[in-house]
């Protein structure tokens, strides 16, 4: 292999452990948004939940949940 082969190769070499370091980068970003995605919504559900039970206690005491 000459010198031009040689560098040509390296290059090639660098250019596909970039490529994959950038793939597993764009994963981890991807899971760490998908995980904080799904956080909000279950704080959200847990926030939905304590309000309806927050208006079911007041509808209760004013006696209008018959």
């Amino acid at each position: 292999m000459n010198q031009s082969q040689d560098a040509s190769f390296q290059a090639g070499q660098a250019k596909g452990q970039t490529q994959e370091k950038a793939n597993q980068t764009l994963d981890k970003a991807s899971n760490t948004v998908q995980s904080a995605k799904e956080s909000c919504q279950e704080s959200g559900n847990q926030m939905m939940a304590k309000a309806q039970e927050a208006a079911d206690a007041v509808k209760d005491k004013v006696g209008s949940n018959n």
